[in-house]
């Protein structure tokens, strides 16, 4: 009965949503097996079990998923109508299937992973992975202005250099289709596998150093991570869902010999910290280091002031307490 299973996407040049969106369909064990037809008779198209990017109707009762009508405005906020799924860029076809499968299709490729963690999961590859691919077939720019330079190796490009170029001879187009939905789809499990197996594990770490940031430091501002992950985003999160107080200032991490100090962003990519280290401390090394802060072993502060490094976990420590120190005497001395 599988063999008989059909997937209609429309034919003519592909493009990466569609690819997608049809490995997608292809990793669950009902599509597994099913033929892909490409074609934008209706006739045809009426046939299938499911289309997608084509027929001029988004119907998920009747597995309909075209992003293409005039009217047509949905997003993850609007298909998944839960907290936390705040994304409000229009959905292409990938984004589609992705909203309305993606928990599936993650718990089949990670089997291991219980529900939490596919909600994790599922977040991080829309906002790192499908946002991309929904932004660029629907033209939605990066910038209100032109930028620098533009990237021509991204997932979308390399799909589009699949389709036969205007002068090439004797290409089968379906042929190339094929290629493109392996070429998306080896990109989507190795993201996903990143994920859950490198990103998601992070997590936990970033959790215990919040939940023991008192045994640091008496303010609470101070986290220590044991061993260094990708912490940023997981700090953000967990600082909103949990609602942690006072906000987190620092997180000191071990680093090849010795230890550094780094302010946390006020937000995840964000190059401005909530507290930078002490201005006079700023693009000095050793000696000097030393004699402007009075403290022994110091390595280095970088001249924007957003990590320093310490020979010395306490000395990394103590480096943190001395800038949040100062704040408070400036704070202290400007209300006074």
């Amino acid at each position: 009965m599988a063999k008989n299973v059909k997937i209609g996407t429309h034919d003519g040049t592909f493009h990466c949503d569609e690819a997608l969106a049809c490995f997608m369909l292809k990793t669950l064990p009902r599509y597994k097996d099913a033929v892909i037809l490409r074609s934008r008779d209706m006739n045809i198209l009426d046939t299938c079990d499911i289309v997608v990017d084509v027929g001029g109707e988004y119907n998920p009762s009747k597995h309909r998923y075209d992003h293409h009508m005039r009217d047509f405005n949905e997003s993850v906020s609007t298909v998944i109508k839960k907290p936390g799924y705040d994304w409000t860029m229009k959905l292409s076809s990938a984004g589609l299937i992705y909203c309305h499968f993606g928990h599936e299709i993650i718990k089949h490729l990670i089997p291991q992973a219980n529900d939490s963690d596919v909600e994790l999961i599922f977040k991080y590859i829309y906002n790192t992975f499908i946002k991309e691919i929904d932004g660029i077939d629907n033209g939605v720019p990066m910038f209100n202005e032109e930028p620098v330079y533009r990237i021509v190796t991204d997932l979308s490009s390399r799909v589009k250099f699949l389709n036969p170029a205007w002068n090439s001879k004797d290409i089968n187009v379906d042929s190339q289709f094929l290629k493109a939905v392996e070429l998306t789809g080896q990109e989507l499990v190795q993201h996903i596998n990143y994920a859950a197996n490198v990103w998601l594990p992070a997590r936990s770490i970033v959790q215990e150093a919040i939940d023991k940031r008192f045994e640091v430091d008496p303010s609470g501002e101070i986290i220590e991570l044991l061993q260094y992950v990708p912490w940023s985003q997981h700090l953000h999160e967990i600082e909103k869902e949990q609602n942690v107080q006072p906000p987190l200032k620092f997180v000191i991490f071990g680093s090849s010999g010795s230890y550094r100090v780094q302010g946390i962003p006020i937000k995840h990519n964000s190059f401005v910290c909530r507290l930078f280290l002490p201005k006079h401390w700023g693009g000095l090394r050793d000696e000097k280091l030393a004699s402007a802060s009075g403290m022994k072993d110091v390595i280095f502060v970088h001249s924007e002031r957003f990590i320093g490094a310490h020979r010395t976990r306490e000395g990394a420590i103590t480096m943190a307490r001395e800038a949040l120190a100062l704040e408070k005497a400036i704070s202290d001395n400007n209300s006074n």
